[in-house]
């Protein structure tokens, strides 16, 4: 795992987490590791199919229930 200073983690914060691996870096003070920066377990975001056991669909999806005529005359 790589190492860096405090200071030089401030100073390239931003490219370091840009940049940052699965093995993350340790961040040291002194010579002593004080954090350790890894990134984040991002879940999967399918959502085909998520829902499926959640919720439950009562009549007709596809109507409004209101019968209307588009040839009749106004």
């Amino acid at each position: 795992m790589k190492t860096i200073g405090a200071a030089k983690f401030k100073e390239q914060c931003l490219a370091l987490l840009d940049r940052l691996d699965a093995d993350g870096l340790i961040v040291t003070k002194h010579g002593k590791p004080v954090a350790r920066v890894v990134p984040y377990a991002q879940e999967c975001a399918d959502l085909i199919g998520s829902l499926s056991d959640k919720i439950e669909i009562r009549g007709d999806v596809f109507t409004t229930g209101v019968h209307w005529d588009a040839r009749a005359e106004s």
